[in-house]
């Protein structure tokens, strides 16, 4: 079948066709009409099919309307059956009886299937999901088939042999048929029913609730974690959480990871560290009696609010990235110990917002991810000038000037492009577009004018693909997990246990090598769109000469390689008042919405000499991200074992008080007392 391009059109076509499909069914199975009935459920049918290969989103549209797929399967069936009864004769009407009965034996065990699978899921839905950790004393086992868990594909799988059965006793007036079609679909429900009550076993199914905690009581008690990193948020925030792994596992702690959310635990990127995913509060409570001592938090997010109750714990916020935006200096970081950001521009910035961060719970820390940026080696000295270009997106607030795309954008790359010498990597925002439909409709135009660019400028791939092949695979490997189609969540579990040994530095270096062999691979001079997980940013920073982005975190971090950078002003404000405004920009060239200074720029980038910037952009980085020495890691390191500090003296005042108060109260009530003598017996 061949749907429509328009996704409306494909839908109002599918609702059409199932809509007369049906109508067709009923009039010739009243009529009674032999071919239209053969014809009409066929074409039922198929518009089945269709919405569940192209348009899966309507079958939710049906369900609201109370025409879901076990309504529409009873009907179909219904439908044939009335024919099939008005097709025979009177004295017929008992040959067909058994037909009608076997077919509600089947709905029956249908919803039998249904009741048991929906037992079977509970007792798969563990209190506590895992990963990087041994949890086979949990009875983990694989998922059950696909068919048995999904009720629409139960359905229209078990009930294809009666339908197909019954199609030919209409055709032909031979019961015999749809008996046998009954009878292979009622023999696949009651193996099907049979599978998921073996899962319900005792030794068959999963831990229980209250088994799966105390193994998660146990499991702290033995691995002692230390230090924690907390995350909760939508599935497109990962990279938030993400970007803090490889610093939190080079911390001297015992590291764990604490997530909320079920689908985020395979979201989070290839790690050697522990993650557990806590959904329900009561369970996330678990860690005050813990060895955990301090948490730190790249985001701020509803549930967060729930873990800062445990007061056994220290918080530190870290950010996800620092920039002059008001959402660098959100109110909700007062909630937090201390707040923990790169350099005194930071700091600056939290005491002229006024949010109530106090000095002294602010903690420079430098950015430890930046630390194997590579730093500024010159100007380029190959024929082209690799200019990155990384907008950021357009924002909750509707402000102009939080994304250069929707109003520079396409300037700006045309500008790039023009210019023969130009390598352009575009990278944007994995939200661009999420908010805001023009900046989702300019991206799509700035890749079309790169891919367009790339057609005029001639240039052969190099033969390093053979080798890029092999260390992807080998990656592949390495960080990604491979589970069956229809694996769940204690499958997962049960694939992902504890990491082999020396996992971690393996992948270190793969990724290295995937790196180095990925831009070798490119043809000298061709313009990228970068939107895969790899290469990082931090990878196409080491390739760019310069960077052109928006006032965002980005700039910050590209400070840490000394290289030339600009930013596009489309907040409407003059240049000195833009620069005012964001102490990020005191360093960059600024590009105005018709990116008519990009030559000039190209041209100091390419001539040191003429580049009147360098010396603000050392100065800057310092007030961004700190000093050089000690790494950032190493005072990431200091933060950390500062505030574990801290947590260990808060926990022995609590339990010296509690030491105290605990004999006053036992004399309050009486315990320490000698009992009184009951009246006539011995002292």
């Amino acid at each position: 079948m061949r749907l429509p391009r328009r996704p409306t059109a494909a839908k109002a076509l599918l609702a059409a066709a199932t809509a007369a499909a049906f109508g067709a069914q009923a009039v010739a199975a009243l009529l009674p009409h032999v071919p239209l009935l053969l014809a009409a459920t066929a074409a039922s049918l198929a518009a089945e099919g269709a919405l569940y290969r192209w348009q899966r989103g309507m079958l939710a549209l049906f369900a609201k309307s109370h025409a879901d797929l076990t309504v529409r399967h009873v009907l179909r069936d219904l439908l044939l059956v009335v024919g099939l009864l008005r097709l025979g004769e009177q004295h017929r009407e008992p040959v067909y009886a058994p037909l009608v009965a076997g077919l509600l034996a089947f709905y029956g065990l249908h919803c039998a299937i249904q009741a048991v699978s929906v037992l079977v899921r509970r007792t798969r839905t563990l209190p506590v999901v895992t990963r990087n950790v041994d949890a086979s004393a949990l009875r983990l086992s694989t998922a059950p088939p696909g068919p048995l868990r999904r009720p629409g594909h139960r359905l229209l799988l078990f009930g294809l042999p009666a339908t197909a059965g019954l199609l030919v006793t209409a055709a032909g007036d031979a019961p015999l048929y749809g008996a046998a079609g009954l009878a292979v679909s009622l023999l696949l429900a009651l193996t099907g029913l049979g599978v998921l009550l073996l899962r319900l076993l005792p030794g068959r199914r999963p831990a229980g609730e209250q088994e799966v905690l105390e193994w998660f009581d146990a499991w702290l008690a033995a691995y002692r974690p230390t230090v924690g990193l907390y995350f909760s948020g939508g599935a497109s925030s990962a990279y938030q959480a993400n970007m803090w792994l490889e610093p939190l596992a080079k911390l001297d702690a015992r590291p764990v990871i604490v997530l909320r959310e079920r689908f985020m635990v395979q979201r989070i990127a290839a790690t050697d560290i522990p993650i557990v995913c806590l959904p329900k509060v009561s369970t996330l409570m678990r860690l005050e009696h813990s060895t955990l001592q301090v948490l730190i938090h790249p985001s701020n997010s509803g549930k967060t609010s729930q873990v800062l109750r445990i007061p056994t714990i220290k918080h530190a916020f870290v950010n996800h990235g620092e920039s002059d935006k008001l959402s660098s200096c959100n109110p909700y970081a007062k909630a937090y110990d201390e707040v923990w950001v790169a350099g005194p521009a930071a700091r600056e910035r939290y005491a002229l917002a006024d949010v109530g961060v106090e000095d002294k719970d602010v903690v420079e820390i430098g950015r430890p991810q930046l630390d194997a940026v590579v730093p500024y080696a010159g100007p380029p000295t190959g024929p082209y000038t690799t200019v990155l270009y990384a907008p950021t997106w357009e924002g909750w607030d509707g402000n102009p000037g939080n994304t250069s795309v929707i109003e520079a954008g396409e300037n700006l790359v045309r500008a790039l492009l023009a210019d023969p010498g130009v390598r352009l990597l575009y990278k944007p925002h994995p939200l661009t577009g999420s908010v805001d439909p023009r900046a989702g409709a300019a991206d799509r135009r700035i890749r079309e004018l790169i891919r367009a660019a790339n057609r005029r400028r001639p240039g052969s791939r190099p033969a390093a693909g053979a080798g890029l092949a092999r260390l992807t695979a080998e990656l592949d490997r390495l960080t990604t997990a491979v589970f069956r189609p229809g694996a769940d969540q204690v499958e997962r579990m049960l694939v992902q246990s504890a990491p082999e040994p020396g996992r971690a530095e393996a992948v270190a270096r793969a990724t290295a090598a995937w790196e180095e062999a990925y831009w070798a691979s490119l043809p000298e001079g061709e313009h990228q769109v970068v939107t895969d997980v790899r290469p990082s940013l931090f990878s196409c920073f080491d390739q760019a000469d310069l960077l052109v982005s928006d006032v965002s975190s980005v700039i910050s971090d590209f400070l840490a390689s000394g290289k030339p950078y600009a930013v596009a002003n489309t907040s409407g404000l003059p240049e000195d008042a833009f620069r005012r405004a964001f102490p990020t920009v005191a360093a960059a060239t600024v590009l105005t919405p018709d990116a008519a200074g990009v030559p000039r720029l190209l041209e100091t980038v390419r001539h040191p000499e003429r580049d009147e910037l360098a010396g603000a952009r050392a100065e800057l980085k310092l007030r961004l991200l700190g000093p050089a020495d000690p790494p950032s890691q190493d005072r990431f390191d200091a933060a950390v074992q500062a505030l574990r500090a801290a947590a260990r003296e808060h926990r022995a005042r609590v339990a010296e008080r509690l030491a105290a108060e605990l004999p006053a109260q036992r004399r309050a009530t009486g315990r320490d007392r000698v009992p009184a003598q009951k009246p006539g017996t011995a002292p």
